[in-house]
């Protein structure tokens, strides 16, 4: 068999097993083998997506939930080998290529990217540094752990689930997914302030955190004395939870 008959072979049966029901089946293969074939092919992807989209599979009939799974497998050409990132691919296909159906509830791309977020940070390889004690806090340098997400959603996915299905938008809901030092993954809603806190630190290096406060209480036109304890608080919930990680910038103690 030459090297470019080989190749048509392997397309074929690829073709065939993405989309059994509207390609060729190849040749010189019986069919018991390329069912075995074809259904390896889809219990793993759909076991994959399943595992790592638990709650959005929990919102759909069985048959429905199937016939989208069929649709990414058949439309939809992943640009990794790996089975880990199966999850990453189907959330692109939501976000860039699929067409939703009436079954598809209306915060569906919320809610898988939402579950995304909390598988990327379960197998992400990064290590918290040693945590640091500082006699001041707000004398330091703050930064956001590279193991937590400041997120934005205009629906509360971390409530959704079988018995919560919102239709219409309320407000937005503030969110922020992190992996702690027991490496658990866990979320804690913000109020807008707070997530603009948050977002002020994501994006800062050199500035301290009283000056981050100070920041804040300018773009929420309020007095510095009450964004200063109000902020002091906040942070010092942050950093227990190790959302915040202290640099060694302070004055240690």
């Amino acid at each position: 068999m030459t090297v470019s008959v080989l190749k048509d072979s392997q397309l074929t049966m690829a073709r065939y097993l993405r989309d059994p029901q509207r390609q060729l089946a190849p040749a010189g293969v019986e069919p018991r083998r390329l069912q075995i074939y074809q259904d390896l092919v889809y219990n793993n992807i759909e076991g994959f997506i399943s595992g790592g989209f638990p709650v959005l599979r929990s919102l759909y009939q069985d048959s429905d939930w199937h016939q989208l799974v069929r649709t990414f497998i058949e439309g939809h050409r992943c640009h990794t080998p790996y089975f880990l990132e199966i999850s990453q691919e189907f959330l692109q296909f939501l976000m860039q290529d699929y067409s939703p159906r009436d079954c598809d509830p209306p915060f569906m791309v919320e809610l898988a990217h939402y579950e995304w977020v909390e598988l990327a940070l379960d197998v992400s390889q990064e290590v918290l540094p040693a945590a640091v004690a500082v006699d001041d806090m707000l004398a330091t340098v703050l930064q956001l752990s590279p193991l937590a997400w400041l997120l934005s959603y205009q629906f509360p996915v971390h409530r959704i689930g079988p018995g919560f299905r919102p239709a219409e938008v309320v407000e937005p809901t503030y969110l922020v997914v992190y992996r702690d030092r027991e490496d658990t993954v866990r979320f804690m809603e913000l109020n807008a302030a707070t997530a603009r806190l948050v977002e002020i630190i994501r994006d800062n290096s050199t500035a301290t955190a009283v000056e981050l406060l100070v920041e804040l209480a300018g773009e929420l036109g309020m007095a510095e004395e009450s964004i200063l304890a109000y902020g002091a608080e906040q942070l010092q919930q942050l950093i227990a939870q190790s959302v915040v990680l202290v640099t060694d910038h302070g004055n240690h103690a």
